[in-house]
């Protein structure tokens, strides 16, 4: 029988001995940078974006080349500790997973060390993002060329590791392509220093009795004297990856040797890639993308070619698969208007044909011949296309692409427990063979009945194709190793290869196979001179010669034989966190992006969306592996009693409960819940960590700040009352300190004084009779607007509510305020989530008596309006009921606004909530709209979370990460402007500007009334 009762989870209890060693040492060595092996740390680095899971003994965080150096020099004395370099881990073929250690360089390694334009080089750390290398270039008219869709975490060393391209590669070519010298450490902590040098001078080196001169001999060797083995074996393709580049180890005239070529691509294998010297490229003056629409994928690829004839720097596909998924998700709001939907046709496909140059006749002449083309096949119904549209505008053409590169995340939102799979999407053939080849290739997956997505670049022959399968069931996990020896042999028959621009990984078994008994002994030759005890990513591409061990196989262990152990039950009432597919959106580098604070101020993998989602997996299969139902401990919500849970808690630090390293990753959520529309899979932390700490909770005892939080709805209406009274003693320093020792909050904030009740003393808003609304007719209705009231605004910015008031009534409308109804969002954010949902029932029945009278109801604070549409659909159900409170601009838009003559003094800059800007992705532009029509401007300004989130910014353990946060992008914002020009939505936000500027700025609706006054 199931248990019913929260279990200590205990797990492994650390690392195996040797490894345990190894880390002592390394502790006691001069080695700066961070070492971690708590369960929940190693979990967060146990996936990539492929469908294996590996566990490390630990991770390392070097700071510097030097560090590097002391983990392979102290890795000589412990035969059998072996490593895996990491940096994003976006790998979709599981490169970068280990049972070793994984060394990642990304917290650390991450500064751009120099940038030479006028030579046109920079000189990165591996860590170094792609699109945070672009920003710092962009002011000096360069850029770095490869276009990956995961550029916004993706880290340089990452991408010469797997010879990354993308986007553009016909013209901008792959990574190795922009390398002019590296800075590696070997497995032994030897520095290798790498660039193209003369074949007399690489004679020169293959001498010396050194590490150095044993890998250059060994290259020279190989590279020369199978030349035309090498030659004969490699077709020439864009997108042909070997693994170890030994074609372009030497260069064509055979003058020059380069060992970064063969590092280029060999994944981690043979070295730690610690910095890099690139060369980069000047930005285009003038670019166009033309959306080309056809009735059939299969015309899309077939039509392909002929824009590849034209000339044309790119051209990116995708299929009615991926463009429906898009259609549903925040990305489409800022596309819909490019990518228009077609009069009575459906578009089945996509290309997306980019043009670029320095001369903007020459570009405009290659358009207006594309287009003519395309007006021809229009007119005469011939090749599928069914309409197109050009666009010259950067900025949207950069909101094209960002929906092509969401694409990757997308497919893992297909509706059901099949998820299309990375494990055969990047297959690659010469161009001309692509359509012949995906018809070859869709037969065969159709004969399995599996569905798929496609997209990709099909100027270069590679396509992202995805079967469809559920990994938890073992029948359809089985068909992986089948599917794969098929592709493998079609992609043969078209000349092409299974690894077109993904690399090998898990799919290094068919190394041999692909290069053959000679030059796979090569490889294994290279492999040996580099890593003779094979530590660096054991498994991966080849072995060392005379080594016995074995290559890892796409049969090896995958996320799924863990996830299965979960109850489907439970698997499903956790959805948003199993159905995290490791697309690692959520450590996107730009601080602008509202995407995960905690992940980009912490550098910590575990506090991201998916480290949170692998932790809350993890946690669900050690309860079912104790037999514990979570669903029915939930809904059970049965507690310990008090003295039990004194105990427990007391032991916390003690024990070896997994649950303790769950709470400190969920803890560091800010329940912005950005994740929940911005993951493109939608993995929603807030609401299962709200379900996390309400379980976790009937077995320890919670914190007093909890309590806090949980009954402010309580309290503050109180508390109101007498707001001078408290505020004297809130004012007090003893007050604040014992506050801080006590219940952990810091800065608590003011009551409105005068309170709301006394500046509303009179008014009418403040009449609020059901029965007499009941009793006006319909036209008498239409003049009323019920504000509903939060305790923020109500209790802490009474002169915000005042103002709406008084703007309803400026713009002709009788405001009538409703008497305050607690939301229990606070309730929510905690845990509590027995008392939200009777909170939750209360507030909707209250508001469902109001619905019937069809009088708009409207509130003002984002995060407690939008709880009523999310938090309550989810708790409540179809129990919900019908009513819709609207936040302000929301009802404004409905309205007919008055017109006013446009002021000198009536242009503001926006700061919109997170909350809302990711829920309801077009509100900043209907703020601007609704400033335009009165005569106003307002500037929506790009920042990302201001760090408060609600209490979390209170709370005095998360004080210095909340600053942090503010510091990445709203601190230089708010310096542009002065307060007064200010308007931000949010109480949160408004609350932290004001504890950090001193200043606080006003809320939109504060602003329109002063210019209807």
């Amino acid at each position: 029988m199931p248990k019913h009762e929260l279990p200590a989870l205990d797990v492994e209890s650390g690392p195996q001995s040797q490894y345990q060693a190894f880390f002592s040492a390394l502790k006691r060595s001069e080695f700066s940078g961070d070492i971690e092996f708590s369960y929940a740390s190693r979990l967060s680095v146990a996936t990539d974006n492929s469908i294996y899971q590996a566990l490390p003994q630990g991770v390392v965080l070097p700071k510097s080349v030097a560090d590097l150096q002391v983990i392979g020099e102290l890795a000589s004395q412990f035969e059998d500790v072996a490593f895996s370099a990491r940096g994003g881990g976006t790998g979709t073929n599981g490169q970068s997973l280990t049972s070793g250690i994984i060394v990642d360089v990304s917290r650390h390694m991450n500064n751009i060390l120099e940038i030479n334009p006028q030579e046109r080089w920079v000189r990165v750390q591996a860590g170094v993002v792609k699109d945070q290398l672009n920003d710092a270039l962009r002011p000096y008219g360069l850029f770095f060329a490869p276009d990956l869709s995961t550029s916004n975490r993706a880290t340089i060393g990452g991408m010469v590791n797997t010879d990354a391209s993308g986007q553009g590669s016909l013209v901008y070519g792959k990574t190795s392509d922009h390398v002019l010298g590296l800075t590696s450490v070997l497995a032994d902590g030897t520095l290798l220093e790498s660039s193209p040098m003369s074949i007399d001078e690489a004679k020169k080196v293959a001498e010396q009795q050194s590490t150095t001169g044993r890998l250059v001999k060994q290259i020279l060797t190989t590279c020369v004297e199978k030349r035309q083995q090498i030659l004969a074996k490699f077709p020439r393709m864009n997108r042909f990856l070997t693994g170890y580049d030994l074609e372009h180890a030497l260069s064509d005239d055979l003058s020059t040797v380069d060992i970064s070529r063969v590092i280029a691509g060999s994944e981690g294998s043979l070295a730690f890639v610690a910095e890099a010297k690139l060369n980069v490229t000047p930005i285009s003056k003038h670019k166009a993308l033309v959306n080309i629409k056809y009735d059939s994928f299969e015309s899309a690829l077939r039509h392909a070619p002929h824009m590849v004839a034209a000339k044309a720097t790119s051209v990116e596909t995708v299929d009615s698969n991926v463009l429906n998924l898009a259609k549903q998700d925040i990305i489409w709001h800022q596309v819909k208007e490019l990518i228009k939907e077609v009069e009575n046709k459906e578009v089945l496909g996509l290309n997306m044909v980019e043009y670029n140059g320095d001369s903007e006749d020459e570009l405009r002449e290659k358009i207006t011949l594309l287009c003519a083309n395309l007006d021809s096949a229009l007119e005469a119904n011939e090749g599928g296309v069914i309409g197109y549209q050009i666009t010259y505008d950067n900025a949207d053409i950069g909101k094209i692409y960002a929906m092509r590169k969401k694409s990757v995340g997308l497919l893992g939102k297909t509706k059901g427990r099949k998820k299309p799979l990375a494990f055969v999407e990047d297959t690659g053939v010469p161009p001309e063979n692509l359509a012949d080849f995906i018809m070859e290739f869709r037969a065969l997956l159709d004969a399995r009945n599996l569905h798929y997505g496609m997209f990709g670049h099909v100027d270069a022959g590679v396509l992202h194709v995805r079967p469809a399968l559920d990994m938890c069931d073992p029948e359809q996990e089985a068909m992986i190793p089948d599917i794969s020896n098929e592709v493998s042999a079609l992609v043969a028959k078209y000349g092409g290869l299974l690894w077109g621009e993904h690399g090998k990984g898990y799919r290094s078994e068919y190394a041999p196979a692909f290069f053959g008994e000679e030059l796979y002994t090569e490889l294994r030759k290279i492999k040996a001179a580099f890593d003779p005890l094979n530590k660096m990513n054991p498994g991966k591409i080849c072995t060392p010669i005379d080594s016995l061990a074995s290559l890892v196989r796409v049969g090896d262990v995958k996320r799924g034989e863990f996830d299965r152990q979960i109850p489907i039950s439970m698997r499903d009432a956790f959805a948003p966190a199993m159905n995290c597919n490791g697309n690692g959106l959520c450590f996107n580098y730009d601080t602008t992006s509202t995407m995960c604070p905690s992940s980009k101020i912490t550098s910590d993998r575990r506090h991201s969306p998916k480290g949170r989602a692998g932790a809350m997996r993890e946690w669900l299969r050690l309860l079912a592996n104790k037999q514990v139902d979570v669903n029915i401990l939930e809904v059970q919500g049965k507690t310990q009693n008090f003295l039990k849970r004194i105990n427990n808690t007391m032991g916390k630090t003690q024990s070896s409960d997994f649950s303790h390293e769950v709470l400190e990753v969920m803890n560091g959520c800010l329940a912005c819940k950005a994740c929940s529309s911005q993951c493109p899979v939608s993995v929603d932390v807030p609401t299962f960590r709200a379900r996390f700490l309400s379980i976790y909770y009937q077995r320890y005892m919670r914190p007093a700040k909890d309590y806090l939080v949980g009954n402010i709805e309580i309290m503050a209406p109180l508390m109101a009352k007498t707001p001078r009274l408290i505020n004297a003693f809130l004012k007090q320093q003893w007050m604040n300190k014992l506050i801080k020792k006590t219940v952990g909050y810091v800065d608590t904030p003011l009551l409105s004084s005068p309170s709301l009740k006394k500046q509303l003393a009179g008014h009418e808003a403040s009449q609020f009779d059901l029965g007499s609304l009941q009793a006006l007719s319909a036209s008498e209705r239409a003049r009323k607007v019920l504000i509903v009231q939060d305790p923020f605004t109500s209790f802490y910015e009474a002169d915000l509510l005042y103002d709406l008031v008084k703007l309803i009534e400026c713009l002709g409308y009788e405001p009538i305020l409703l008497p305050f109804m607690p939301n229990g969002k606070p309730q929510h954010v905690k845990g509590f989530l027995k008392e939200f949902a009777s909170t939750a029932k209360d507030g909707a029945d209250f508001l469902n008596k109001l619905a019937p009278l069809g009088i708009p109801m409207i509130g003002v604070d984002p995060s407690l309006v939008l709880c009523y549409r999310d938090e309550y659909n989810k708790v409540l159900g179809e129990t919900r009921g019908s009513f819709e409170v609207k936040l302000v601009h929301e009802w404004l838009a409905t309205i007919t606004l008055p017109e006013r003559v446009r002021s000198t003094d009536s242009q503001y800059a926006f700061f919109g909530h997170c909350t809302e800007k990711t829920a309801l992705p077009e509100s900043e532009q209907h703020w601007q709209q609704l400033f335009q029509k009165m005569g106003m401007s307002l500037t929506p300004i790009s920042v990302g979370c201001c760090g408060m989130a609600g209490t979390f910014g209170h709370e005095a353990s998360h004080l210095e990460q909340s600053k942090g946060i503010y510091a990445l992008s709203w601190e230089q914002a708010v310096a542009k402007f002065d307060t007064s020009k200010i308007l931000a939505t949010g109480y949160s936000c408004r609350s932290q500007v004001a504890r950090i500027e001193g200043e606080k700025p006003k809320h939109p609706l504060q602003a329109m009334l002063a210019h209807l006054s």
